[in-house]
């Protein structure tokens, strides 16, 4: 099988950072040696790494990629270049989609797209609802890597409301059940109050105001009792606020774990004091909040508190995002510089990198036990990023990959770049050029 070699690189894996050389034969890594040893291999291409760092492809487990049915906004094929780009292999993709991927066969739809379109390996949500209990009891926990409940408002009927409903997908799921955590009633009455003083007219200031912490944490409250009741594996998507982190398990190994979290990019990177200048480009849900939950958040994924780091990409077209704050939707893109925006975090001195690859790589493929994938291991998918951390780049309209066309971070000049990208042995991504001969695969999950 036709094999490569990528000589001199530091690689950064496992808690270590080493000088090495990574062989690649066919889809795997099949071959490690450090330190390295400056000889090429025996006839074999020879990418030379030296004063370049190799890690293991970002695994993003929240993303929404548009695909099928608001294909205008993103789609598996520039999303997943917009990925690939910014050194994410593997994504998870969300079921608020048209139609919504509330049944199996939906569901095995979106993977048949997927295998056609996406350079990055994939896999996707079942979306949970009121009334699809009994679909939910037939997913298979090797291939599908979970369940999306909306405890908080979601478009069509995907909101799950129902106490009743709520029993039966945390007594019955097979697979680990992911929530958005949100209590609908206490956002409902901020906005109400807030249409008292502002009628129309309310300023995105008051996003996180509207969608409180108070109503993060009730959310989440309710469904870790439900958790902790029925024995479910429980994740919460986007965590934002520092009262939701003594909910979480801690003190123990990653597999041990029942209720874990994740924190996205967007609420280490801002705070509220970022709206003004920033508007409607940072309203999300849940929303950006204060500078002491942004600090809470980062303190708690260097403590071991939250597990891993996520984007929740979600891009929505420049004219939906200059609407005025009702009609505005709230989401933006992310996925391309998710890695940057990390690798700047260690280089402010704020996470050391052998962390950023345990929470990007290592904890999405221990948390979702994907099969061989996040690790450089012999025997893995050879899933790789080579990045320049001494190679500045400012984010401008012109080097944007996502359908939508813009970031929040345009302007912001990363340190460091993503120079090279393989899904799968396949070079896919290389200083700004895409191969698109090769498409990533469905992922695969294992279970004792």
């Amino acid at each position: 099988m036709k094999g490569f070699l990528i000589q001199n690189a530091t690689i950064v894996n496992e808690g270590k950072i080493v000088k090495g050389d990574v062989f690649v034969e066919g889809e795997r890594i099949s071959g490690i040696r450090h330190p390295a040893s400056g000889t090429p291999g025996s006839g074999i291409p020879v990418i030379d790494a030296t004063g370049k760092f190799l890690l293991p492809g970002v695994i993003d487990d929240q993303v929404h990629f548009r695909d099928p049915g608001l294909t205008a906004k993103g789609d598996l094929s520039t999303e997943s270049r917009a990925a690939v780009a910014g050194g994410v292999t593997s994504f998870m993709d969300m079921p608020n989609t048209i139609p919504q991927t509330t049944t199996l066969e939906l569901l095995e739809k979106k993977f048949d797209l997927a295998a056609g379109k996406s350079l990055a390996n994939y896999s996707f949500f079942f979306g949970a609802t009121n009334d699809n209990l009994e679909e939910v009891k037939r997913l298979d926990p090797r291939k599908v890597c979970g369940v999306k409940v909306f405890m908080g408002a979601s478009t069509g009927n995907m909101l799950v409301n129902q106490q009743t409903a709520l029993e039966g997908i945390f007594s019955q799921s097979p697979v680990l059940i992911a929530i958005h955590s949100e209590d609908e009633e206490i956002v409902q009455a901020n906005i109400r109050d807030f249409r008292e003083r502002y009628g129309e007219d309310i300023p995105v200031e008051a996003h996180p105001l509207i969608r409180s912490a108070e109503a993060c944490l009730r959310s989440s409250e309710r469904a870790v009792a439900l958790a902790r009741k029925h024995g479910s594996r429980l994740h919460i998507l986007h965590l934002s606020t520092a009262l939701e982190l003594p909910l979480l398990d801690k003190g123990m190994p990653l597999r041990e774990k029942k209720i874990t979290g994740e924190v996205c990019i967007h609420h280490l990177w801002f705070n509220d004091t970022d709206y003004a200048r920033l508007g409607s480009k940072i309203k999300w849900n849940p929303a950006i909040k204060t500078r002491e939950d942004q600090q809470a958040l980062l303190a708690a994924l260097l403590d071991g508190t939250i597990d891993l780091v996520a984007t929740d990409h979600a891009p929505h077209l420049p004219e939906e995002k200059s609407r005025p704050y009702f009609t505005c939707p709230s989401g933006g893109p992310l996925i391309q510089h998710s890695l940057a925006a990390m690798l700047e975090m260690h280089l402010q001195g704020k996470i050391p990198l052998e962390v950023v690859v345990q929470k990007m790589a290592h904890n999405p493929a221990e948390l979702y036990r994907i099969h061989k994938r996040g690790y450089i291991r012999e025997g893995y998918f050879a899933d790789l990023v080579l990045v320049d951390m001494k190679s500045p780049r400012t984010v401008t309209p012109e080097n944007i990959f996502y359908k939508c066309g813009w970031s929040p971070f345009e302007g912001e000049t990363f340190q460091s770049s993503v120079i090279a990208t393989w899904v799968n042995g396949q070079l896919v991504y290389q200083n700004g050029k895409f191969n698109e001969t090769h498409k990533g695969q469905r992922l695969h999950f294992y279970y004792e």
